[in-house]
């Protein structure tokens, strides 16, 4: 494995129930091909490095303010670090006493992963769970999880993928298809050019590569379960909805999650240093209203899909 090309971890979940069947390890990589707006973990979008401040466990005891080197830190900053000036030497985080100040992305070996999700196998084989790769994006880094997923694999552990669906299909189905038992592929929008402005690209490539594998999924080789993010005025529209749930029923699909809508992750981008630009929106700042999941619930069963 070309250990160069190595990607960041940003998390390492144990126990997890929220990520497949039964009880999960669930490893969450740093680095997306798509940039969402209403990204849930933004601190996943970047594959590189990045240092996070949380004004909620800080005890403003400005420590970090004397450590930092560069005099990065200050309570004058919007986002209290400066990062045009911090080095990411992470002195700071190294010197803070709370746990305020934390690293956003973890150096990890194939092996070092392996060693920390193997601690929860009892779990898994007492669940029917297993194993779930998240991101981020996992298919930007198909040499290293298609090693992940052998060794997983190899054990006996179900494997999981959660993925965009913005990928090279060829080399995935080379080195990562084999080793997967499971994929959840998310719809999130069905037009092309409202797909290029939320997401950052087209989506002739996700709608393309899910007609393959959901090919290959009525063939019995694996299970593939769509999914879809509401996100208020921007997925959960009756024009959005009806699409997506008319694509899939031209698929023959007749079951998908439609998942619900989560306000938490403006306080994931602060801690990063970046303002939400829907932080001002009400609808965008508060949990889906359950009357609104209901009705596009209802859209997708008047096409026969299960939700």
């Amino acid at each position: 494995m070309n250990m160069t090309r190595q990607p960041l971890i940003l998390e390492i979940k144990g126990n997890s129930l929220d990520d497949g069947p039964g009880i999960r390890g669930v490893v969450f990589f740093k680095g997306c091909p798509l940039s969402c707006v209403w990204c849930h973990n933004p601190e996943s979008k970047s594959p590189k490095v990045e240092i996070s401040y949380d004004p909620e466990v800080c005890i403003a005891c400005d420590t970090c303010i004397e450590t930092c080197p560069e005099k990065a830190i200050s309570k004058e900053n919007p986002f209290f670090i400066d990062r045009s000036r911090c080095n990411l030497c992470f002195e700071c985080v190294e010197n803070c006493p709370s746990g305020a100040l934390e690293r956003v992305g973890l150096d990890m070996d194939v092996h070092q992963v392996l060693d920390v999700l193997m601690k929860y196998e009892s779990f898994y084989t007492s669940s029917g769970g297993g194993v779930t790769l998240s991101g981020g994006e996992p298919t930007m880094h198909m040499e290293y999880i298609s090693e992940l997923l052998k060794q997983l694999k190899a054990r006996g552990i179900h494997t999981l993928l959660e993925t965009c669906g913005h990928f090279d299909l060829e080399r995935f189905m080379a080195v990562v298809y084999p080793f997967v038992d499971t994929i959840y592929f998310d719809i999130k929008i069905y037009d092309e050019d409202e797909h290029r402005k939320y997401c950052g690209k087209g989506n002739k490539r996700i709608l393309e590569n899910f007609k393959e594998l959901n090919r290959l999924s009525q063939k019995g080789a694996i299970e593939l379960v769509p999914r879809t993010p509401l996100v208020p005025g921007i997925t959960d529209t009756r024009s959005n909805m009806e699409a997506i749930a008319g694509f899939l029923k031209s698929l023959g699909i007749k079951k998908a999650q439609l998942l619900s809508y989560n306000p938490l992750w403006h306080k994931k981008n602060y801690k990063i240093g970046k303002e939400s630009m829907f932080i001002h929106d009400p609808l965008m700042n508060r949990f889906m209203d359950t009357r609104k999941v209901e009705q596009c619930k209802d859209i997708f069963k008047q096409s026969s899909i299960f939700v």
